[in-house]
């Protein structure tokens, strides 16, 4: 007999544009049609929710996402490797099944789970000082406040995209901001759609407002100076 298990996926973040996935509308709609959710949360671990547990914690819905996938090479040091939570039943299921981890190799000793892995560090850190993430979301939102000067997307989101429509003016874009001492990257298709070019530039806790303020004036003399602004 085979049994079918209905799944919705979606980002917690979505690391292109910065948006953040409806989770409430999407839990509402697996609940009508009894479906498990899965979010992949790599743009939210350890940074984003008032503690740094992610999109769930955004929404004040832990403990509400049957599964939860995260990597370990972002916001938690740098580590390589990544964890997938769940019920027991999912866990043992993917330990028999799973090829990626049925067919990986030992993790390095930087990132095994022992009291000097630099993943089990950041981990604690957060766990220990729940308020690590908020300059993270300070910042972040002090610099959509100031995006009145250029055209900013997202949803105060620490990833906040710069849209410039072109590949060949998103990199001159890119190449300008770094002459004056900004380094951001630019991406084009097709990692984005042709006429969705953008500079993605991402916030975090070490910038100080001085340096967000000359970010958002930087940008806006390149748009005049590239005639992104008629």
């Amino acid at each position: 007999m085979i049994i079918c298990i209905r799944l919705i996926s979606t980002a917690g973040v979505f690391f292109m544009d910065g948006t953040i996935a409806p989770l409430p509308d999407i839990k509402c709609l697996a609940d009508k049609y009894n479906v498990l959710v899965f979010v992949d949360e790599c743009h939210a671990t350890g940074f984003f929710g008032r503690t740094g547990r992610e999109t769930e914690e955004y929404f004040n819905m832990i403990g509400t996402i049957d599964i939860i996938n995260s990597i370990l090479g972002k916001a938690l040091g740098g580590a390589a490797g990544e964890y997938t939570t769940g019920s027991k039943a999912l866990i043992d299921l993917l330990q028999q099944r799973s090829r990626p981890y049925l067919f990986s190799d030992t993790l390095p000793p930087f990132v095994k789970f022992s009291k000097s892995s630099s993943a089990v560090k950041a981990i604690d850190l957060i766990e220990n000082n729940s308020s690590l993430p908020g300059p993270v979301a300070e910042n972040a939102n002090y610099f959509f406040e100031l995006k009145c000067k250029i055209s900013i997307l997202g949803d105060n989101h620490p990833i906040c995209p710069v849209m410039l429509g072109g590949a060949r003016l998103a990199s001159r874009f890119a190449d300008e901001m770094l002459k004056r001492g900004i380094y951001v990257i630019d991406f084009s298709y097709p990692v984005v759609r042709k006429d969705r070019a953008r500079i993605r530039v991402q916030i975090s806790a070490a910038h100080s407002k001085i340096d967000l303020q000359q970010c958002i004036q930087d940008f806006a003399e390149v748009e005049r100076q590239l005639e992104v602004i008629k």
